[in-house]
């Protein structure tokens, strides 16, 4: 039955199969994209941390630290970042009161002088301070030793400066004009010459004078008297003004012949100190000249005759 079947299917025909052909060809439509899917895209976005200014914070830095002419701003800016760097070297020469009194000194300093000042101010204060602490243990003693192991206070500091702060005052305020400014900073720089040879003179003198004597009889007294002068603390001042006054001269704040005036003028207010210490210091009636007064008038002594006879000695040169 099977076997039968399958003979009459084969013999039987059937009609052939026909499929509607499509409108495009086969060979386009393996090359039709393939569709991709589509969101929406109205309303989100992605999100995007707001970048925090820090490139605008450096280059106002950057701006600040080369301001040329130095502002208040600069100067309160530069004088904060140096003092935060050089904290370990402060904090070995000054009290804490007397680190806010050199702040206040550092920041008048960079506005008036701008860099160089400052430099020179803080080349005094370095080698100063390096001098107070030459044989601290012998000095302490000996009773000749400075108070705080050598940390001077606010009053140290504004006795050190007030001739050059002055100075500084009238270059801000340009008093005389573009004529003087020159000698309100001929000025400054003479009146730290002058403190630096008288306390270097000081120092080296208690550490190492062999013979002391009293500059108004030159009797020998002990190390230390008030008015009292060595040889071997003379010379070491001699250097220190001659240093510092170099130092001034390589920066441009003063003149090959201004350095030479500022070296003579702060010996001359130097020996000046010693006759007020040996002559009227701690005597009946001049109590109140202590060290600190006593350092204003040293200063201002070197500093006025510094720009006097810049006034009187180069000026008639160049006449």
């Amino acid at each position: 039955m099977a076997l039968s079947t399958l003979l009459y299917i084969s013999s039987t025909s059937f009609p052939p199969l026909h499929l509607p052909k499509s409108p495009i060809p086969f060979n386009k439509i393996l090359s039709l994209p393939t569709p991709r899917p589509r969101f929406p895209t109205s309303s989100l976005s992605p999100h995007r941390p707001k970048a925090f200014p820090m490139q605008g914070i450096l280059s106002e830095a950057i701006n600040l630290i080369h301001s040329s002419p130095p502002t208040w701003r600069s100067a309160l800016f530069n004088n904060l970042l140096i003092f935060i760097v050089g904290s370990p070297i402060l904090v070995s020469g000054l009290s804490l009161s007397g680190i806010c009194a050199a702040f206040l000194l550092g920041t008048l300093t960079w506005r008036a002088f701008g860099p160089s000042g400052f430099l020179l101010v803080a080349s005094y204060f370095v080698i100063g301070t390096a001098a107070t602490k030459v044989k601290m243990a012998q000095k302490e003693a000996q009773g000749v030793a400075e108070k705080r192991k050598g940390r001077r206070g606010p009053g140290s500091v504004i006795g050190s400066s007030a001739a050059g702060c002055v100075c500084a005052f009238l270059s801000i305020s340009g008093v005389g004009g573009e004529a003087f400014s020159r000698l309100w900073e001929l000025g400054f720089v003479a009146s730290f010459c002058t403190k630096l040879s008288d306390t270097v003179s000081s120092e080296i003198g208690k550490a190492y004078g062999k013979t002391t004597y009293l500059v108004t009889t030159f009797k020998v007294v002990p190390r230390g008297t008030e008015g009292a002068v060595s040889v071997e603390g003379t010379l070491a001042g001699l250097l220190a003004s001659i240093l510092l006054a170099s130092i001034g001269c390589f920066m441009g704040e003063i003149l090959a012949p201004e350095a030479v005036i500022c070296v003579i003028a702060s010996q001359i207010a130097n020996f000046g100190e010693s006759i007020i210490g040996a002559s009227l210091q701690e005597k009946e009636g001049f109590r109140w000249l202590n060290n600190d007064v006593v350092n204003v008038l040293n200063i201002s002594i070197g500093c006025i005759l510094a720009v006097l006879m810049q006034q009187v000695i180069l000026q008639n040169l160049h006449a």
